[in-house]
């Protein structure tokens, strides 16, 4: 597992709708080990094993982030926003920003004032950006309406194998992905395996349906975060208990694959490897949604990162669940390709 190349990808900014930079960082990795490389018009990039196999699998790990874009430069030379994705605009009052333009970063600062402070409910239209200038003209000098902004943290170690950042949410489901496609290459896996790195999930959903309609896969494995309930403030009880370390969480829900779900298991138990396990009666909140409803339906299951404090800039994972994430999926892509030679079906009931 290259932690280097994760926290290049952590402080690659990609806030949704922006993500060429980190696709092309994504494309360099994936270029070491895949048969083939694709990309479309909505921006993903996809690295491929065995581009000639009859059956594929899609791995899919978003690689945008939430952040906010300028909609406006006023007189003082302060930039208005509006989110991108779901940012909660109160965390950011007072925290330091990158704006991105035509690749230029430009430093500044979310404005603080006792009225904001006060408010009850902050949106996004309320927060300002000061870069310094002093006048419309001179701000528009080195920014645009239509510039990305992002929260300006940097990869932190913590205690016990702890780390911490902005957008882990979903670069390290990107990174599985992507190592994960690299190990099972080298374990022998015959089926072709699609590692997308998607775009747009924070928004729209399209990159995970470009993939999925392009590639028309077998079936799918999304890699995302989900809510760790160590944190404080959480409830086990509200889908499951989730712990940092804990390793990889599968899920129990009525959009997953439990053909998918009982293998990874069952991969799982033979690396003597532990779960968690997270409740999704409805929809997931990952691309694994939208795939599963593109083409004529795709099956999908989930593996998910446990996270704290999701949609913040100071989400905080842990190396040893994303090496065990890579572990497992590496396994699984090694035995799904026997399963799938040997004529895999993924109906739950079958017609006789």
């Amino acid at each position: 597992m290259e932690r280097e190349f994760l926290k290049d990808l952590l402080t690659t900014p990609s806030v949704s709708g922006h993500e060429e930079a980190i696709q092309r960082k994504a494309l360099a990795f994936g270029k070491r080990f895949a048969g083939a490389q694709l990309t479309d018009p909505s921006g993903n990039a996809i690295s491929v094993v065995n581009p000639g196999a009859a059956r594929k699998v899609l791995l899919c790990g978003h690689i945008d982030e939430i952040g906010f874009v300028i909609t406006h430069i006023d007189g003082e030379g302060r930039l208005h926003l509006t989110g991108a994705g779901g940012v909660r605009p109160k965390l950011y009052i007072g925290s330091p920003v990158q704006v991105w333009h035509e690749g230029n970063l430009v430093s500044g600062v979310i404005a603080t004032s006792s009225d904001l402070l006060k408010k009850e409910k902050v949106e996004a239209g309320d927060l300002l950006v000061d870069i310094g200038a002093s006048s419309k003209e001179e701000a528009q000098a080195v920014v645009s309406v239509g510039d990305p902004v992002c929260a300006d943290a940097h990869v932190r170690e913590l205690l016990n194998g702890l780390f911490t950042c902005r957008a882990l949410d979903d670069r390290t489901g990107a990174f599985v992905v992507l190592e994960a496609a690299k190990l099972a290459a080298e374990q022998g896996a015959s089926a072709g395996i699609y590692a997308a790195t998607t775009v747009g999930e924070e928004t729209t959903g399209r990159g995970a349906y470009y993939a999925a309609a392009r590639v028309k896969p077998d079936c799918c494995i999304a890699v995302d975060v989900t809510w760790a309930s160590d944190a404080p403030g959480t409830n086990p009880s509200d889908t499951g208990e989730v712990k940092l370390g804990g390793g990889p969480v599968l899920c129990m829900g009525s959009a997953v694959n439990k053909k998918l779900n009982a293998l990874l298991a069952e991969t799982a138990q033979e690396l003597d490897m532990p779960v968690q396990w997270e409740i999704a009666t409805g929809r997931t909140g990952t691309d694994g949604d939208t795939v599963n409803r593109a083409w004529e339906g795709i099956p999908m299951a989930l593996v998910s990162i446990p996270l704290r404090y999701m949609h913040s800039s100071v989400e905080v994972g842990s190396w040893k669940d994303l090496e065990d994430c890579i572990q497992l999926l590496s396994a699984f892509l090694v035995k799904l390709s026997k399963e799938l030679e040997a004529g895999m079906s993924f109906c739950p009931v079958e017609a006789e």
